[in-house]
């Protein structure tokens, strides 16, 4: 690491490296005999601050994913049971929906209370909510005193769910606004049932009393603590990534920023090739990841959640193409990237055809200067890993993509 006009200078590769182990995949992940716990898993949320929430199962969900591609084989259920009723994690609007450490609960109160007064920083929505909850203040008391005396209950629970018929966009009932709209107050707490059906009940039922006991932060303070997370979950990061992580006005955040580099807790740094100032959470010690095998990234994995910064940090341009139509497409429709070392090497359209117990390789490509005679062989070791973790008994490579044939060799040949 350079040293420039009395500010430290980062190489774009030693970036990497900070993210990286920030994001805990710098180490080699262990034998496969030694499967994750409740304790490693509840440590790595720590570490991550936040895990994203999805329900696209074409694979396997992303919040199962990311835990996998940091820690290796784990049970699935255990994810379960550390959030819900008295656990370790709670669900709320972090970044998306999302899982977070229950220590943060206080820090999302000043978000819940704005949330009550319908404050989210659009005039239209804003005034949108404002209107449906006055013309719903009636049904809003009926569900929450429902809740209270039968919960925890899913929207379609609901003794009068007032269904809605229309578009996708427009289908949601009555009962499931109502529910979303107290849980965003803080009034309802949240979590998963396994088929991923989000049920409520009393916050005071759900989240621990030592946490609910806690004072609750001024905004200014509660943005800073967010963000000195973030920092600390990214490694390295500009004012547009740091407030990103959770979701907080960039503004806002600028000024939260610079109170956090007066006061020591984060220093501002330079990166080779990027237009703005990044900030580290501590002296930065970039260090090579010491992680050799290759590892698969769910698309909405939190080290490249921000895809301008997954450009700048990897010059890996990715967008997800779910929504896009299939002719249209130019890698797949559920692709995850792969990590080797410090890049992004290659990318992969996966789909777990459980009835037919394969994992399905749509497609196969591999990054430009990526060599396919080293890429192959690690992306099949990984792809075998994440077969066996869920239960399919065959890699299946289609022929789309640069890497398909190399990498059904590889294949062949373990």
């Amino acid at each position: 690491m350079l040293k420039v006009a009395g500010s430290a200078l980062l190489s774009r590769r030693e970036a990497c490296w900070l993210a990286i182990a920030a994001q805990g995949l710098d180490a080699p992940i262990g034998p496969e005999s030694r499967a994750a716990g409740v304790g490693r898993l509840g440590g790595l949320l720590d570490r991550l601050g936040t895990i994203q929430l999805d329900a696209v199962n074409v694979l396997e969900r992303t919040q199962y994913l990311v835990p996998f591609s940091r820690l290796g084989a784990y049970h699935r259920p255990l994810l379960g049971r550390l959030s819900g009723p008295g656990g370790r994690w709670f669900e709320y609007w972090g970044h998306a929906a999302s899982l977070l450490p229950v220590e943060l609960y206080p820090l999302f109160g000043p978000r819940m209370a704005g949330s009550s007064r319908d404050l989210v920083r659009r005039p239209l929505a804003e005034e949108r909510r404002r209107r449906w909850r006055s013309e719903h203040a009636s049904y809003l008391e009926a569900v929450l005193a429902e809740v209270a005396e039968r919960g925890p209950l899913a929207a379609s629970q609901l003794s009068d769910p007032r269904r809605r018929a229309g578009e996708w966009w427009d289908r949601r009932s009555d009962g499931r606004r109502a529910l979303e709209s107290l849980f965003t107050d803080g009034v309802l707490a949240a979590w998963r049932t396994e088929r991923f059906e989000r049920v409520y009940d009393l916050t005071e039922r759900v989240i621990p009393d030592e946490v609910l006991a806690r004072p609750v932060p001024e905004p200014e303070e509660a943005d800073r603590e967010l963000l000195a997370v973030a920092a600390r979950c990214l490694g390295v990061a500009t004012v547009a990534d740091l407030a990103d992580y959770f979701w907080l006005s960039p503004p806002l955040a600028r000024l939260r920023v610079a109170e956090l580099v007066e006061e020591g807790r984060l220093t501002p740094v330079g990166v080779e090739g990027w237009r703005h100032p990044a900030y580290v959470a501590r002296a930065a010690h970039p260090r090579p990841p010491r992680r050799s095998h290759a590892t698969l990234l769910s698309p909405f994995d939190s080290l490249i959640w921000s895809r301008e910064r997954t450009e700048r940090l990897f010059g890996f341009r990715y967008r997800i193409e779910i929504y896009v139509p299939e002719a249209e497409r130019s890698f797949g429709y559920y692709v995850l990237p792969l990590l080797l070392g410090d890049e992004l090497v290659a990318r992969f359209d996966l789909k777990a055809d459980r009835k037919a117990r394969a994992l399905r390789v749509a497609a196969a490509h591999r990054e430009p200067g990526a060599e396919a005679a080293s890429v192959a062989p690690a992306a099949a070791v990984e792809l075998l890993r994440l077969a066996r973790w869920l239960d399919l008994d065959a890699v299946e490579v289609a022929a789309m993509g640069d890497l398909a044939r190399t990498l059904r060799s590889a294949l062949g040949a373990r």
